[in-house]
């Protein structure tokens, strides 16, 4: 099967096999090095399939997706509001102030 160089992305994924190999060593070799499984755990691969994932979405699933992610939201936001309130309560450190420097310690 041949592929153009523009189709074709780099990993980190190596398997050493001899120039014109068959169809076989190549899929041994792919077999032992256990490409198949490295990929499934990669970070690309995940995202490509949470894209293909969201690509067959249907509408009703968007929507409880959306209601999910409200839900989710407010239950941050009211958790954030009760932390500001609590410190928003405490008085704040008093700031620090700078070192006056005179011209006498600049020289």
């Amino acid at each position: 099967m041949s592929i153009r160089f523009k189709q074709l992305h780099l990993t980190k994924f190596v398997i050493n096999v001899p120039h014109s190999a068959r169809q076989v060593t190549v899929r041994k070799a792919w077999e032992t090095a256990e490409i198949t499984k490295k990929w499934t755990e990669s970070s690309w691969a995940k995202k490509l399939a949470s894209r293909e994932r969201r690509a067959t979405l249907t509408d009703y699933d968007r929507f409880k997706l959306m209601k999910a992610k409200q839900a989710r939201n407010r239950l941050i936001n009211t958790q954030f509001g009760k932390l500001r309130k609590v410190a928003k309560k405490k008085p704040l450190k008093p700031k620090r102030k700078p070192n006056k420097i005179t011209s006498a310690k600049r020289k």
